[in-house]
């Protein structure tokens, strides 16, 4: 509780930590007309498609520290098989496991899919609840999850920051933070409204193919004349 009230803190009362001529309605307006060219992200491409939000909260959990090419393939098998909770609760741990494989960490992941089915259906009637606390209570569910379950899944304002979000925000020089707790918290407080459901998507988008961590495509990259390449050494 205390790490989370400071970083509140330092969202409200620290204004270096955002840049306020950044034309951010300019650069997402690139974005929104460019980034379709490209693969989506696996979460964004369920929402579009109106899956349910249980199905995007597993396919979320499935999709930590696992590419979307192989996420893409096991959580269709998987909702074949199960997309309640109930029916998941159906299965094994070691079924669970064996339908999800070879996604990261698929033993702790089937656990944790057991695990939420059961408090969904004891605390919620069986439903994906609509607000982040109680998103947050479900294991193995932070931040980065609840906030796409909300976005993607039902709609609602919530800012999904992973890490493509915090280091382009930064490379950009839109704001300066450390981590992507204190960049979510920070662009609650700034970044206008109609921008918090899409920036993921796109940021995403834009990291997975054209901004990346190291040697970034500047000379491709659509937005690069808004771009202040903080922390860029090498670039292509």
């Amino acid at each position: 509780m205390r790490r989370r009230s400071r970083g509140i803190m330092l969202a409200m009362n620290a204004p270096s930590e955002i840049s306020r001529t950044f034309p951010i309605d300019a650069v997402m307006d690139v974005l929104h007309a460019a980034m379709p060219a490209f693969p989506q992200p696996l979460i964004d491409d369920m929402g579009a498609n109106s899956q349910t939000p249980f199905r995007i909260l597993i396919a979320t959990i499935l999709s930590l520290r696992t590419k979307d090419t192989l996420t893409a393939v096991v959580a269709p098998r998987l909702f074949a098989v199960a997309d309640t909770p109930a029916a998941m609760l159906a299965l094994s741990e070691s079924e669970l496991a064996a339908l999800i494989y070879p996604v990261g960490f698929y033993r702790n992941k089937a656990r944790a899919i057991r695990e939420i089915s059961v408090l969904l259906l004891e605390r919620h009637g069986g439903a994906v609840p609509q607000e982040l606390d109680a998103l947050l209570e479900l294991p193995g569910v932070g931040r980065k999850t609840a906030n796409l379950v909300l976005t993607m899944g039902f709609g609602l304002p919530g800012i999904c920051v992973d890490t493509h979000v915090h280091r382009i925000c930064n490379r950009w020089g839109y704001i300066q933070t450390k981590t992507p707790e204190e960049t979510e918290l920070v662009l609650r407080g700034q970044l206008p409204p109609q921008h918090w459901i899409a920036i993921n998507g796109l940021l995403v988008t834009l990291g997975q193919n054209i901004c990346h961590p190291t040697s970034p495509k500047c000379s491709t990259c659509p937005v690069a004349a808004y771009c202040a390449r903080i922390g860029v050494t090498r670039s292509r």
